[in-house]
């Protein structure tokens, strides 16, 4: 547990207390609030240090843009393009930053599978269709990666 997870809980716990000897409705709705926050902050802490990188076409079809999207930083991405045997690298992206690779020719419909790393050396792997008629995001997909989905 971190500091700022210790002092919400110590505060909290102090001002539920005391309200519950004033009224203790009032106490019960103090915890209630203080549990809800608690989970906010542990929520929050497994996302901290999360890259997610994202493969997208350009306008003209002609480039691929790589994208992290996340909170930390992602190292040895490693971008492969199924069926055009196509495969590079890229080193590191900081989070919102982005890279492009030019392609000899323009593509009409692949998939970029993609692996990386964050800091801690734990790997990833994503999968993303590409199209030009850009149809290949996932709009119901969540921007923050929240219990467990990856």
């Amino acid at each position: 547990m971190d500091k700022n997870q210790k002092t919400v809980l110590v505060v909290g716990g102090l001002i539920a207390l005391a309200l519950f000897f004033i009224e203790p409705f009032f106490g019960l709705i103090a915890l209630v609030l203080m549990i809800a926050i608690l989970m906010s902050l542990h929520i929050m802490g497994d996302t901290g240090n999360y890259p997610l990188v994202t493969v997208d076409l350009s306008e003209d079809a002609r480039e691929i843009i790589v994208t992290n999207t996340g909170t930390a930083k992602a190292q040895r991405i490693h971008v492969a393009l199924v069926p055009l045997n196509i495969e590079f690298e890229v080193a590191s992206l900081d989070p919102d930053e982005e890279s492009g690779f030019n392609l000899p020719s323009m593509v009409s419909e692949a998939k970029a599978v993609v692996t990386y790393e964050n800091t801690e050396g734990q790997q990833f792997q994503r999968s993303y269709p590409l199209t030009a008629l850009g149809a290949g995001r996932d709009l119901t997909e969540p921007l923050i990666p929240i219990f467990g989905r990856r």
